[in-house]
């Protein structure tokens, strides 16, 4: 088995160490003996994202995420959106996760139109949600609890039809007030964990990776891994949050 992961706008999206997932993924994969190949593609990079199995989009800042229209424009939404609804996994975090929205307006009243995969958008505000948070993932993504950090001025609101990736236990979420975390469209994950998100929570890694196996084989299962150092930062974040 092998996986081929694309890292979109790695140039101008990675904060707070978002890369890192990256190279969790990989890690996680190899220790398994299951094949892994990266590949990035930064602005301007002409690609039909046809030949991947498995997407990250990391974060960026209100100006990076302007930045991107113009690319975006050129083609790249069909091709995202095409692979999203095609059940292509994809990791987004941030900035990602809201470029899969119908839109973004920023605190100071820019109004920018993005890719639309997803039917929710966005509102800055210079008001930020910052610090160590967790949350509580739906049974469709694999349940258990994830921990991370965020810091976001954008307040995300989900349509109807959409389903949170989870439910906050402590810290704001997407919006700070109506408990929700992220969003999950058929294999797409949407979070604004940073930290990175991966390495800390290796039970939801598993299931992005299990995820991206299984719509590429029908079937697929990771064997075990020695997750000691993992599983104790996990619960010394879980301390922290005073969630045990």
């Amino acid at each position: 088995m092998d996986l081929k992961i694309c890292h979109l706008y790695p140039d101008v999206l990675n904060l707070y160490g978002d890369r890192g997932n990256i190279l969790c993924m990989r890690r996680r994969l190899e220790w398994r003996g299951v094949g892994c190949e990266i590949t990035e593609l930064p602005l301007g990079a002409a690609d039909p994202l046809t030949d991947y199995d498995l997407f990250f989009i990391g974060g960026g800042q209100d100006f990076e995420q302007t930045v991107l229209l113009a690319d975006l424009n050129a083609g790249r939404s069909d091709n995202i959106r095409a692979a999203a609804e095609d059940g292509k996994t994809f990791l987004c975090i941030c900035g990602g996760y809201q470029l899969l929205g119908t839109g973004y307006r920023t605190a100071d009243g820019q109004m920018c139109e993005y890719i639309g995969v997803l039917d929710l958008y966005t509102e800055g505000s210079a008001d930020r949600l910052i610090g160590n948070y967790a949350f509580r993932l739906g049974e469709e993504s694999g349940g258990g609890i994830v921990v991370g950090f965020e810091n976001h001025g954008g307040r995300t609101h989900l349509g109807s039809g959409l389903t949170p990736l989870g439910t906050v236990l402590k810290g704001y979420g997407n919006n700070g007030s109506d408990g929700t975390e992220g969003v999950r469209y058929k294999n797409v994950f949407g979070t604004y964990s940073h930290g990175p998100a991966l390495p800390k929570n290796p039970h939801f890694c598993d299931h992005i990776l299990t995820t991206a196996l299984e719509r590429k084989y029908g079937r697929a299962e990771l064997a075990p891994l020695n997750d000691n150092a993992e599983k104790t930062a996990h619960r010394y974040m879980c301390q922290r949050l005073h969630l045990n």
